[in-house]
């Protein structure tokens, strides 16, 4: 007999590990052509930071995206940007990457404004041209370039970020940790058969503030992955310990879900813009998974009426916890 239920998990999360300094750098440079190189230490390990950087740096640049090249995580010419963790080089290094190419605009604009014989404060850098407040004014950033580079001005901008950390009070031990928080909730929907003890995961919609989503198609797929670790830490991975040796350490006893497992997941792109951020965005690496076994898990206790506090919710635990209960009702 399968049983339907529904769950919901909630959380916040604090982004970047800010209770200690937490510095990122950047230099970006504009090259001759009117391209632009980013360099950051941020590390690229398929959470799509390197596109995101370059989104960045585009739109401060004023310039397209195919006209941004970004040499990441190279200790031989990339400054430092800490680790790829705490959902951090979205809102860390993507600051370092905004500062640094406001300081190479500025060297653009300035040498604008000085040729044309215009206010400054006024142009505006966008798709390769030079604007004066809303009209182009017919010259290129290349057109710029150039001259900078016959009066030897360089056009390279350097930036770093360390967020606003705040020191733990010693007398209560409280504090400020973090300087911005993401928050999100997901609801699940499961099918629970009774006989087996098989948890079948239907749907999950996730809800996720992220600030400014600055690559909405990179965030649904954050979100969507975070989702299928939820699934696998709520229903299948569980490492198995024995005399301080791991009993299972291989992919054929350590179970993690396939595509065949996963439901259908709608991620909610949640905009409220954070001050702090670059063009207003925080992070969601690690936000995407944190609500996702809570979820499930309440779900399988609104379908079954029993509530298991052990994960990984495997078909024995369940069958265990039903059996359990029989036991208890009168005959």
């Amino acid at each position: 007999m399968k049983k339907h239920g529904y769950g919901i998990g909630s959380m916040w999360y604090g982004i970047g590990s800010t209770a200690a300094t937490n510095p990122s750098g950047a230099f970006v440079d504009f090259l001759d052509d009117g391209t632009a190189i980013v360099l950051s230490g941020c590390a690229e390990i398929g959470q799509g930071s390197t596109t995101v950087l370059a989104q960045i740096a585009a739109e401060t640049l004023g310039v397209d995206l195919e006209d941004v090249a970004v040499i990441t995580a190279d200790t031989g010419v990339t400054p430092d940007a800490g680790p790829s963790s705490a959902s951090r080089q979205t809102y860390i290094s993507g600051n370092a990457v905004r500062l640094a190419a406001e300081k190479a605009r500025e060297q653009v604009v300035a040498k604008a404004a000085e040729l044309l014989d215009l206010d400054p404060v006024d142009i505006r850098l966008r798709h390769g041209q030079v604007w004066y407040e809303a009209e182009p004014t017919g010259r290129t950033i290349k057109d710029i370039i150039a001259q900078c580079r016959g009066e030897g001005i360089l056009t390279l901008g350097h930036g770093s970020f360390n967020p606003v950390t705040t020191n733990l009070d010693p007398a209560t031990g409280q504090g400020t940790p973090y300087a911005t928080y993401a928050f999100a909730t997901q609801i699940a929907e499961v099918d629970v058969d009774t006989e087996t003890g098989i948890v079948e995961v239907k749907k999950i919609v996730a809800a996720h503030d992220v600030g400014t989503a600055v690559n909405p198609q990179n965030v649904e797929g954050q979100i969507e992955g975070g989702c299928s670790m939820g699934i696998g830490y709520a229903l299948l991975e569980e490492v198995a310990v024995k005399d301080g040796k791991i009993q299972n350490p291989g992919l054929s006893s350590y179970l993690i879900p396939t595509a065949l497992d996963m439901p259908e997941i709608f991620p909610v792109i949640v905009e409220a813009t954070e001050p702090s951020g670059p063009y207003g965005a925080k992070g969601v690496g690690e936000p995407a998974l944190v609500p996702t076994a809570a979820a499930i898990a309440n779900a399988v206790a609104d379908a079954l009426g029993i509530r298991l506090y052990d994960l990984p919710l495997t078909p024995e635990r369940v069958v265990a916890e039903i059996k359990a209960l029989d036991s208890l009702k009168p005959e």
